[in-house]
C-alpha cells in the first residue's frame, strides 16, 4: 500500500477517534435532562474516560514496541467505535462510565502507536509538517464531534447519535488489519524493549518537560472542549444544537489553522534553530492566554467566540511541533512507549481531571470563575516548553 494511502487510513481513523470522543459534551445538555445528571457527573464522564485512557496508554506502548503494530492500530480502532455504539443502551451514569471506559482502552492503543507509525517514514525536516497535518484530525474530528452531536442528537436524539458516529470505525479498523503492515522488524527477544525504559525516558528532560508543557495546555483545552458548548448555552442563552454548532465551528477552523501554521514555521525555524519545536509551542501558548481571558470578559456572543476562536488556534499551535519534538528526543526503538508515556503524562495532569474539576466549581461558584481558573494553565506551559528547549538534544535515529 502506497505512503498516501496509508496516511489517509490513519488520518481517517484518528479523525473518528476524535469525534468519538467529543460528540458526548456537545449532547450533554440532553443527557443531563434525559438521565437527571449533575454537572459534576457530567464532569466525570469526561474525566474517566482521560483516566483509563492515560492509564492504559503505557500497557499498550510497551506491548507495540515488541509486536506488529498494525494489529494495535486495527484492535483499537475496533474496541472504541463499539463501546461507543454500546453507549447508546446507556440507562443510567454507571452504564456510561462503563462505555466511556472503553473508549479510553481503545483510543489509548491507537494514539500510543500511530504518530510514531507514521512519523518514521518522513525525513526529519519535514516530520513537523507531517505530523501537524496528521494532527488536524484533532481540531477537524473534535469539531465534527460537536457539529454531528448538535445536528444528530436534535434530529434522532443522543442515543442514536452514538450509533451512527461508531459503525464507520469498525470498517477502517478490518481495512488496517488485512491492508497496512508494519516495515519494522520485530526485534528478536534478547533486544526488545524492557518496561524499566519507562524509568530512562522519566530521566529525559526534553522529554519530560515536553510532557509538562503538553499536560498544562491539554488541562486548559480539554477543560474548554468538555465545558464550551454548556457555556454559551447557558452564559448566552443558545440553544443546543447552536452552541454545538458554535462552538464546533470555531474549533475546526481555528484548530486546523493553528495546527497548520505552527507544524510548517516549526519546520522552517528548524532550519535555523535546532530548537525550534520548543521555541514555537512556548511563544504559542503565551500568545493564548490574553485572548482566553478576553473572551471571558466578552458580553457579546459573536466577539466572545472570535476570541475564543483566537486562544484556541494559538494552544492548537504547537501540536504538531510538540509531537515532532517527541520523535526527535527518543530512540526508535521504545518510541511506542515514549508517546504511551506522554499519553499519560499529558492527560493525568491535564484533561482527565481538568473537566471534572471544571464541573465541580462549577457546581460550588460558577462556570465562568471555574474556566478562567482552567485558562491560568497555560503560563506554566509556556515555562515547561522553554525549560525543554534548554535541555534539547536529538537523540532519533529516524
Amino acid at each position: 500500500m502506497s505512503l498516501r494511502a496509508i496516511f489517509i487510513i490513519l488520518f481517517s481513523i484518528n479523525l473518528l477517534n476524535y469525534i468519538d470522543r467529543q460528540i458526548l459534551f456537545a449532547v450533554f445538555p440532553l443527557i443531563q435532562l434525559d438521565l437527571n445528571l449533575t454537572d459534576t457527573q457530567l464532569g466525570l464522564l469526561a474525566s474517566v474516560f482521560m483516566l483509563v485512557y492515560m492509564l492504559i496508554a503505557p500497557f499498550i506502548g510497551y506491548a507495540a514496541d515488541r509486536t506488529p503494530r498494525q494489529i494495535w492500530i486495527s484492535l483499537s480502532a475496533f474496541l472504541w467505535s463499539i463501546a461507543t455504539m454500546l453507549t447508546a443502551l446507556a440507562s443510567d451514569f454507571k452504564h456510561l462510565l462503563t462505555a466511556r471506559s472503553f473508549i479510553g482502552v481503545g483510543e489509548a492503543g491507537f494514539t500510543s502507536v500511530s504518530p510514531s507509525f507514521l512519523a518514521e517514514k518522513f525525513q526529519k525536516k519535514s516530520r513537523a509538517k507531517v505530523l501537524a497535518f496528521f494532527a488536524l484530525a484533532l481540531p477537524i474530528g473534535s469539531a465534527l464531534g460537536y457539529l454531528l452531536g448538535a445536528w444528530l442528537g436534535h434530529l434522532f436524539g443522543w442515543r442514536q447519535a452514538f450509533i451512527i458516529v461508531g459503525l464507520p470505525g469498525v470498517i477502517l479498523a478490518a481495512l488496517v488489519f488485512f491492508k497496512i503492515k508494519d516495515t519494522r522488524k520485530t526485534p528478536p527477544r534478547e533486544e526488545k524493549p524492557k518496561a524499566k525504559e519507562y524509568l530512562k525516558l522519566l530521566k529525559n528532560k526534553p522529554f519530560l518537560f515536553v510532557c509538562l508543557a503538553q499536560a498544562m495546555g491539554t488541562f486548559t483545552l480539554g477543560g474548554l472542549a468538555a465545558w464550551m458548548p454548556t457555556y454559551f448555552h447557558r452564559y448566552f442563552d443558545m440553544s443546543v444544537s447552536y452552541a454545538g454548532t458554535a462552538f464546533g465551528l470555531i474549533t475546526i477552523i481555528a484548530g486546523a489553522i493553528g495546527t497548520l501554521i505552527g507544524g510548517i514555521v516549526a519546520d522552517k525555524l528548524f532550519i535555523k534553530t535546532n530548537k525550534a519545536y520548543f521555541l514555537v509551542s512556548a511563544i504559542s501558548f503565551c500568545l493564548a492566554f490574553p485572548f482566553g481571558i478576553l473572551a471571558l470578559l466578552a458580553h457579546n456572543t459573536a466577539l466572545a467566540l472570535v476570541l475564543f476562536a483566537i486562544a484556541i488556534m494559538f494552544v492548537f499551535l504547537q501540536t504538531g511541533p510538540m509531537q515532532a519534538a517527541i520523535v526527535d528526543t527518543t530512540s526508535l526503538k521504545i518510541r511506542s512507549m515514549a508517546f504511551a508515556l506522554n499519553i499519560f503524562i499529558i492527560h493525568a495532569l491535564g484533561d482527565a481531571i481538568s473537566p471534572a474539576i471544571i464541573g465541580l466549581l462549577s457546581d460550588f461558584i460558577n462556570l465562568k470563575t471555574a474556566v478562567f481558573a482552567a485558562m491560568l494553565f497555560i503560563f506554566p506551559a509556556a515555562i515547561f516548553a522553554f525549560i525543554a528547549a534548554k535541555f534539547y538534544k536529538p537523540l532519533s535515529e529516524i
